[in-house]
């Protein structure tokens, strides 16, 4: 079972919401995840991105691979998350 990090769509027409989630790989797009580890909301101003680091962690430990645009975007939460702390 191979699984991904990726992006799953929720919101309306011309009103995108999606959410970050842990599926199979070969599973569609809007299909049942394994968990929802966040959400995305593009249309926001300010902090668009809200994940669980902990949980992102856990699936890269169990081998879960994330789609390009999750990799981006973990990478900035990462980024976030000390300048919020300090």
């Amino acid at each position: 079972m191979a699984l991904k990090i990726r992006l799953t769509r929720v919101g309306t027409t011309h009103q995108p919401h999606y959410r970050v989630v842990v599926a199979e790989a070969r599973s569609r797009r809007d299909g049942d995840p394994v968990e929802v580890i966040g959400t995305y909301d593009p249309r926001t101003k300010g902090k668009q991105v809200n994940l669980k680091l902990d949980r992102v962690d856990y699936w890269l430990s169990k081998g879960a691979l994330p789609s390009d645009t999750l990799n981006s975007m973990i990478k900035k939460a990462r980024r976030a998350v000390p300048a919020a702390t300090a």
